[in-house]
């Protein structure tokens, strides 16, 4: 949402896709709206607005498609903890499933009995 004021001063507000304001009240010198995150905001009336909803609602659900599309976006791929080394995480298991976890280790490293 665009307001502009009669001084060339503007405020923008709800921009984002698919956010929304909604008019609350009309009082006789200031408007209230209140924005998609929950604030409440109280406006001029001198400022006018233009009244839609922000396109590209669906711009979250886009599917990538494959690994490659998200690598040219810098995005890492997420591994499971499960199939990662089990040296390097408490999680990783070695050959097959094993439980969560390794054996209890004595403070220098040799495991309990």
């Amino acid at each position: 949402m665009r307001l502009d004021s009669n001084c060339s001063n503007k405020i923008f507000l709800a921009r984002v896709a698919g956010a929304v304001a909604k008019l609350i009240a009309k009082e006789e010198k200031s408007t209230t709206i209140k924005l998609s995150s929950g604030e409440v905001r109280l406006i001029s009336k001198n400022y006018s607005a233009t009244i839609r909803q922000v396109g590209n609602v669906g711009v979250n659900q886009k599917s990538f498609g494959r690994a490659g599309s998200k690598c040219w976006l810098g995005k890492r791929p997420i591994v499971r903890g499960v199939v990662m080394n089990p040296v390097g995480l408490p999680h990783g298991s070695g050959e097959g499933r094993a439980p969560i976890g390794r054996k209890n280790l004595q403070p220098i490293g040799v495991i309990k009995f």
